[in-house]
């Protein structure tokens, strides 16, 4: 008899071999690789290209080459278990760069906050910031710009890496020696779980800056000076629940800063604000969707607004009329023309413009940059982020759009297997994380998506209520309603692809990651009759636990954004925690987990699968000790595609 009851246990916990499907085990190889090709940048002057990109062993290289020539100068990489994370030209023969390294037995490298420079040869490599610099300070350090008219200078910022609440200060660095001079503080702390944003004008000098206050309920303070050695004053403030303006560049003459603003629109508006008289004015608008400006670049900086790109009915962009740099608009209205509904950004460009490094990618397209000669109207390929990935042999998504039962209209991706008429499917429903300010977008590759229509099932990624890009009305519909009219939404988006006949409404499964894994249970808790299994992924399922684990209320910050998402009181975060609504659920569970998750710490998983095992309730269980808040690992997201597929074969397989 406890034999019996062994078995009766395993047959639970784990999946039913016998039951499995054909797995493409290329598939999952080819969509758990990290892109081969990070980043690629041309020199000023137009000689040289510098890239990063992964060798055999997955770490990430800076290798340098001449164009004229097609020969390498220089390949560099840390030391050990160290990475190059980002990297920028200084001038036409030096570069800067920045390391990550994986710390202790977590997955996932982790910046360094520290400075290289070399030159393109590889030669005079020095550590210009940091504990392991001559200076030895213990402050993590960026790059607030390359000072292009200064041939050997840049402006950078550092903070104090063991202050919780630390002040930035600016410093002029010389790239060739290390030596830097104090270009002052900017008086806004840097408080746990926020950032603070430095906008420098043309000369170099720190202008405008961007902090929030947490003390304050999360407002958000924007600084302004008149120039060098002048005091700092209040441009605007505002409530993080309220419309208001964010920064991003400072026009030409350093009087006004283009930004978008929800003050006087629902959605993100193109917007200036003027440094003296603190007056808004919105230069453009869409109804529905928020805008993001298009600069014109000059010697690498960004220069005019000449348009606002979008994504609504598809990726898409308008010019405005009354602009000086009309060369540069024909030149990105071609690029865009050629390569329609794609995300088209210039990556970077000579000084003299001639020459600019083009990115190119969407949700059907894996990444490729492209070397583009603007004299000669030329583009040429450079090289493919994901040379495995093929864009003919991927299935497509799709957007789509449908109507909740309260009305609202929700845009979301479907895509479906090749080679399969678009009727009848098994179906998949992933709900994105965040869940606040994020959505499923056409401009990236999803590969959870691609996978799972790799192996027949249709995918549904809905931009429910909550999500962004929509507005700020939208966004707040979801507060206080993750487990309700949000998860309505997503169950709306599933009855639509049933009504359609293109989904079989007996072969429903839920998916998803974070936020998403959250509403994958919560979505079975509500409609037990129509999801045949359920997946979370590092998910949420104890809404009061956010409030005692995890790095979100750690800080004063996150306490205070928790308060403005999750239900009021604790009867109500209960009543919207799958860990406390378990008998509930029809469907079995797959509960995954990285053990040095953070975010959402391993003691969610724990409580779910302790109310499962107590119930009796059939579950499947993954947990790897060394990943964070999602799987960094090659091996490890091949091992979930390969035992996820494994477990939907089986509830609604074919």
């Amino acid at each position: 008899m406890k034999f019996s009851n062994l078995w009766l246990v395993a047959a639970l916990v784990f999946p039913v071999l016998a039951n499995t499907a054909e797995i493409k085990d290329e598939v999952l190889e080819n969509y758990a690789k990290h892109a081969q090709y990070l980043d690629v940048k041309i020199s000023p002057n137009g000689k040289h290209l510098a890239a990063t990109s992964r060798n055999t062993d997955g770490v990430v290289q800076l290798t340098v080459l001449d164009i004229k020539n097609n020969k390498i100068l220089s390949v560099t990489q840390g030391k050990g278990n160290e990475s190059v994370a980002s990297f920028n030209w200084v001038n036409d023969g030096r570069l800067i760069m920045t390391m990550a390294r994986e710390v202790g037995s977590l997955d996932m490298p982790l910046p360094t906050g520290e400075i290289f420079a070399m030159d393109a040869d590889g030669g005079n490599q020095l550590i210009l910031t940091g504990p392991r610099s001559d200076g030895g300070e213990y402050e993590f350090a960026q790059v607030l710009d390359m000072l292009p008219d200064e041939e050997d200078n840049i402006l950078i910022y550092t903070r104090s890496m063991t202050s919780s609440e630390p002040y930035l200060d600016i410093y002029r660095m010389r790239a060739n020696s290390g030596r830097k001079r104090s270009e002052g503080r900017i008086p806004l702390k840097a408080y746990r779980s926020t950032n603070v944003q430095v906008l420098v004008d043309r000369a170099g000098i720190a202008r405008v800056a961007v902090g929030v206050d947490p003390k304050a309920d999360n407002r958000v303070v924007i600084l302004a000076r008149e120039g060098a050695n002048k005091e700092w004053f209040e441009l605007t403030s505002y409530d993080a629940d309220e419309g208001g303006f964010s920064p991003l560049v400072l026009n030409a003459d350093a009087t006004k800063v283009i930004g978008l603003s929800n003050s006087e629109t629902d959605t993100q508006a193109i917007a200036t604000l003027d440094l003296k008289t603190k007056e808004e004015t919105v230069l453009a608008e869409h109804p529905g969707t928020d805008l993001m400006p298009i600069m014109s670049i000059t010697k690498g900086r960004a220069q005019e607004l000449v348009g606002a790109a979008f994504e609504y009915d598809g990726i898409d962009a308008v010019f405005f009329d009354d602009i000086q740099d009309k060369r540069y608009v024909q030149i990105v209205q071609s690029l865009m023309q050629s390569f329609p509904n794609h995300t088209v950004s210039i990556n970077s460009v000579t000084h003299d413009n001639n020459q600019a490094i083009i990115r190119v990618g969407s949700v059907n397209l894996p990444t490729m940059f492209y070397l583009f000669n603007s004299q000669q109207n030329k583009l040429m390929p450079l090289a493919p982020a994901t040379p495995w990935l093929k864009a003919k042999e991927m299935p497509q998504t799709q957007l789509i759009s449908y109507k909740t039962r309260d009305g609202l209209t929700i845009r979301a991706l479907l895509t479906l297997p090749r080679g399969k008429k678009a009727e009848d499917l098994p179906l998949i429903l992933i709900p994105h994380g965040g869940p606040h300010g994020i959505r499923d977008t056409l401009g990236r590759i999803d590969g959870d998506a691609k996978v799972f229509a790799e192996h027949g099932y249709a995918v549904l990624q809905p931009n429910f209520r909550g999500s962004g890009g929509y507005g700020r009305e939208f966004l707040e519909l979801g507060h206080k309603n993750w487990g309700t009219t949000m998860i309505n939404d997503m169950t709306d988006g599933v009855q639509h692809l049933i009504k359609e006949k293109i989904a079989n409404a007996d072969r429903i499964c839920v998916y998803g990651a974070s936020y998403g894994g959250y509403a994958a249970l919560q979505s079975a808790i509500r409609e037990p009759e129509l999801y045949k299994c359920t997946v979370g992924f590092v998910g949420v399922y104890d809404l009061e636990l956010m409030y005692e684990q995890g790095d979100i209320s750690e800080a004063q910050a996150g306490r205070n954004y928790l308060d403005q998402v999750l239900p009021s009181t604790k009867e109500e975060r209960q009543a919207q925690s799958p860990v406390h609504n378990t008998e509930k659920l029809k469907a079995p569970v797959f509960i995954i987990q990285g053990g040095r998750d953070v975010r959402v710490p391993k003691e969610h998983a724990f409580r779910l699968r302790d109310k499962l095992k107590a119930q009796d309730h059939p579950y499947e269980w993954m947990m790897k000790d060394g990943e964070g808040h999602g799987f960094y690992k090659p091996e490890n997201n091949i091992e979930r595609w390969e035992r996820m597929l494994t477990f939907f074969d089986k509830y609604i397989g074919e």
